[in-house]
C-alpha cells in the first residue's frame, strides 16, 4: 500500500496523465544521458562497456521501490571508478564482483547502524558547496565533445580543464553548434515554458539540425543488449587484506555521494524542509539491496548521479515512476538502436549534460557570497573548490571541518580566554 502511495501521489497532489507525461519525458531524457555516460564509466573501469548501462537497468526497479527520495536517479559514477578499476587489474571481473558485493554488504549494515542520518547534518553551505562542484565537473567534462578536441587525460577537473583550454586551437565548429543548440534551447524552454521537458526539447532541435545540414559527428549508434551470466570468483584468504578493505572505502565513497547527491536534488528542488532522518538510512539500504542485485552479474556499482536526476525533475520527473521509466527506455534505447535514436550526436548529448551543469552550479549561490557568514562562505568554497581538485568525499570532509572547528573554538578556546580574565577581575 505504501509503496502504491508512492506512485499515485508526491506532495499531496493527486497523480494525472499530466504527471504521467513528465516522469515518461524525465526518465527518457535520463536514460539518453545514462547510454554514453554508463558505456565510458564501465570502459574506463575496464569492464565491458554494456556493464554500465546494465548496472541502471537492473538497480533502477529495486531503488525506485525502496528508495526516499523519488527523483534520484541512480547509475555508474565516477567516484567508483578507482575502486572497481583497482580490482579489475588485480583480479579481473570476479575482483569487481567481490568488491561490489563487499561494498553493497557494506552499505547495508551502515543502514542498520543508522549510520545514514549524519549525512543529513551536513551544512546547507556544504550541500550546495557539493552540488556546486558537480555542476562545475559535468559542465568542464563535456567540453571536451562540445569543441570537438581531443579529450585530455587528467587527475581531477582542474588539470581537466587546464588541459582542453590548450586544445581550443584545434576545435571544430559542428559540435560546438549542435551542443549549444541543446543549451539555448533547453534555458530558453525551461524559462518561458517550464513544465515542458527542456531537455528533451533541446537534443531533438540538435538531432533535426544535423539531419537537415548533413552534420556528421559521433552519434550514440546501436549496442546489444543482453543479460550478463553470474560473475564467477572464489574467496582466497588474501581477500581479507585486499578486498574487505577496498569494499569498504568503495562503500564509503559511494554512500557519501549518494547521500549529498539527494540533499543537493532536494536542494534543487527548492525543498528547504528535508525528510526524516531515517530516510537517509533507509536509501543506503535500497542501494545496497540494489548493488547486491548488480554485483552477482559483475556490474558496477550505482550512486545518485546529479545529471540524470536534475534532468528527471527539469523534463517533469515527480514520482518513482520516472525511475522506473528510465530503465524502461534504457532497454528500449539499446534494443532499438539502430533506429531513429541511434542517429541522436553524441555532442547533443554532452550539451544536456553540460546545461545540468550549469543548472547545478547556481550562480545564485555564488553571487550571495559576500553576504554570507564567513564560515559559511568558507564551508561552501572549500567544498566547491575541492570537490574539483580532490574529490567529493574528501571535499565534503573539508567543509564540514570548518564549522567542526568553529564548533571547537567557540566551546573551549573563547570560554578558556573568558574564564583565565574571571580570576584576574575579582582580584583587582
Amino acid at each position: 500500500m505504501h509503496i502504491r502511495r508512492g506512485f499515485s501521489r508526491s506532495n499531496g497532489e493527486p497523480y494525472n496523465w499530466e504527471r504521467f507525461l513528465g516522469d515518461c519525458a524525465g526518465g527518457l531524457i535520463a536514460a539518453l544521458i545514462a547510454l554514453p555516460y554508463g558505456l565510458s564509466m564501465a570502459a574506463l573501469m575496464g569492464l565491458p562497456p554494456i556493464l554500465g548501462v546494465v548496472t541502471s537497468i537492473i538497480t533502477a526497479p529495486v531503488t525506485a521501490l525502496l528508495g526516499r527520495n523519488p527523483v534520484l536517479i541512480g547509475g555508474t559514477a565516477s567516484v567508483t571508478v578507482p575502486f572497481i578499476a583497482s580490482a579489475v587489474r588485480g583480479q579481473g571481473l570476479g575482483g569487481a564482483a567481490k568488491v561490489s558485493i563487499v561494498a553493497s554488504v557494506f552499505m547495508m549494515v551502515f543502514c542498520v547502524l543508522r549510520l545514514g542520518r549524519f549525512a543529513g547534518k551536513a551544512p546547507a553551505p556544504v550541500v550546495a558547496g557539493f552540488s556546486a562542484g558537480i555542476g562545475a565537473i559535468m559542465l568542464i567534462s563535456q567540453l571536451s565533445v562540445l569543441f570537438g578536441v581531443r579529450h585530455p587525460a587528467s587527475e581531477n577537473a582542474i588539470a581537466e580543464l587546464v588541459g582542453t583550454l590548450r586544445e581550443l586551437a584545434m576545435s571544430r565548429w559542428a559540435p560546438f553548434v549542435l551542443g549549444g543548440t541543446v543549451m539555448l534551447a533547453a534555458a530558453g524552454v525551461a524559462k518561458w515554458a517550464p513544465r515542458w521537458p527542456a531537455p528533451l526539447i533541446g537534443v531533438t532541435l540538435s538531432a533535426c539540425i544535423a539531419w537537415l545540414f548533413r552534420i556528421h559527428e559521433p552519434r550514440v549508434g546501436s549496442l546489444h543488449l543482453t543479460l550478463p551470466p553470474f560473475a564467477g570468483f572464489s574467496w582466497m584468504p588474501d581477500d581479507v587484506m585486499s578486498v574487505i578493505p577496498a569494499g569498504l572505502g568503495l562503500a564509503f565513497a559511494s554512500s557519501v555521494n549518494l547521500l549529498l547527491t539527494s540533499r543537493a536534488v532536494e536542494h534543487f528542488q527548492g525543498r528547504h524542509k528535508h525528510g526524516k532522518r531515517s530516510d537517509s538510512d533507509a536509501e543506503l539500504g535500497a542501494y545496497g539491496i540494489a548493488n547486491l542485485c548488480a554485483g552477482i552479474f559483475g556490474a558496477p556499482m550505482s550512486v545518485g548521479i546529479p545529471a540524470r536526476s536534475v534532468a528527471n525533475v527539469r523534463c517533469g520527473g515527480s514520482t518513482r515512476l520516472s525511475n522506473l521509466m528510465h530503465a524502461v527506455f534504457l532497454v528500449l534505447l539499446v534494443k532499438l538502436g539502430s533506429g531513429a535514436l541511434a542517429q541522436i550526436p553524441l555532442a547533443a548529448l554532452a550539451g544536456v549534460t553540460a546545461w545540468m551543469g550549469v543548472c547545478l552550479l547556481d550562480v545564485s549561490a555564488w553571487r550571495r557570497l559576500s553576504k554570507m557568514r564567513p564560515v559559511d562562505a568558507a564551508g561552501f568554497l572549500v567544498t566547491a573548490l575541492g570537490v574539483l581538485a580532490v574529490n567529493a568525499v574528501a571535499a565534503v570532509l573539508a567543509g564540514c571541518s570548518i564549522y567542526v572547528a568553529q564548533y571547537l573554538y567557540r566551546k573551549y578556546l573563547t570560554q578558556g580566554g573568558a574564564m583565565s580574565q574571571a580570576p584576574a577581575a575579582g582580584i583587582r
